[in-house]
C-alpha cells in the first residue's frame, strides 16, 4: 500500500500472479496504513491477504484506541498476522521506551487474538529478543522480517522457534554476503522469502528498474538466488516455502 505504488497497483499485483508470485501479503505498518490493507485485500479474496499492526516507526503515533482498531481489523478473514511491529532502534523515529510499550501490546493482541506476530527489529537485538524471550511459549507464532543479523542473532531466534523471512539483502554483494553462509542454518520448515517491495530492490538483477522500486514479481530473483547457494532447485524451494509460510499465516 505504499504511495509509489499508488499509480498502477492493480498492474503489480496482476503482473506478480502472471510470474507465479501468488497469493500475496500486504504489510500493515501504521493504524491507517493497516485499515487501508484491510480494505484492499478484501477487494480479492483468496489472492491478497494482510497484517495489521504498527512498525516501531510510527509507535509515537499510537493511542488509547490504536489497539482496539488493530483488533477489530483482525476480524478480517484475510488479516492473517499482528504486525508489523517490534523494535528499531537505529532510526529511533520513536522514543524506545514508547516502541518497547507498543510491541508489547501487539504481543498481548496476539496472543489475545491466536494469532502469529509479523516482526521488526534493527540495532535492538537484546531488548527485542529479550520481551519475545518472556513471551515465547503464549505466542502462537513468529516470523522475523527481514533478517538481516548475525550468526548469534541467528541461533537465537531458532531456539525460540521463530521463522525467519529472507528478502533481497541477500542479493546485495556490500552488505549481504554475510547472509549466504547462515540461511543454510534455517531449516527448510523456517524459511520464508520475500520482497519488502517497494523497499530492497535486489542489485545484482539485470535490468534493474530506473526508479528502484521493488515489486512482488520480483521475489523469483530472490528465489533463484537463494535456491542456488542452498544447492536446491528453484521449484523445490518455491514448493517448500509456500507450504511454509501457508502453514505459518493459516492460509
Amino acid at each position: 500500500m505504499h504511495r509509489s505504488f499508488n499509480h498502477d497497483r492493480e498492474q503489480v499485483v496482476k503482473q506478480a500472479a502472471q510470474e507465479g508470485v501468488s497469493p500475496l501479503i500486504l504489510t500493515g505498518t501504521s493504524e491507517r496504513n493497516s485499515i487501508e490493507t484491510a480494505k484492499y485485500v478484501s477487494r480479492y479474496p483468496g489472492k491478497l491477504y494482510g497484517t495489521a499492526g504498527v512498525h516501531p516507526h510510527d509507535a509515537k503515533s499510537c493511542h488509547t484506541g490504536t489497539i482496539h482498531i488493530l483488533r477489530e481489523l483482525a476480524k478480517n478473514d484475510y488479516v492473517v498476522a499482528i504486525g508489523e511491529c517490534g523494535l528499531d532502534y537505529n532510526r529511533d523515529f520513536s522514543p524506545r521506551d514508547v516502541q518497547r510499550k507498543w510491541f508489547e501490546a501487539q504481543i498481548d493482541l496476539a496472543v489475545e487474538l491466536n494469532m502469529p506476530l509479523f516482526l521488526h527489529e534493527r540495532d535492538a537485538f537484546d531488548d527485542f529478543a529479550s520481551i519475545l524471550e518472556n513471551r515465547k511459549d503464549d505466542i502462537p507464532g513468529m516470523v522475523v522480517h527481514c533478517f538481516t543479523g548475525t550468526e548469534r542473532e541467528l541461533d537465537k531466534y531458532l531456539e525460540m522457534g521463530c521463522h525467519i523471512g529472507i528478502t533481497g539483502w541477500i542479493c546485495d554483494e556490500r552488505r549481504g554476503k554475510h547472509l549466504l553462509k547462515l540461511i543454510k542454518k534455517i531449516p527448510s520448515d523456517k524459511l520464508m522469502i520475500e520482497t519488502d517491495a517497494p523497499f530492497l530492490l535486489p542489485r545484482n538483477m539485470e535490468d534493474r528498474p530506473r526508479d528502484g522500486r521493488n515489486e512482488p514479481q520480483y521475489l523469483i530473483h530472490i528465489l533463484d538466488e537463494i535456491a542456488y547457494y542452498l544447492g536446491k532447485e528453484p521449484e523445490d524451494l518455491a514448493d517448500e516455502t509456500l507450504y511454509t509460510t501457508k502453514r505459518f499465516f493459516g492460509i
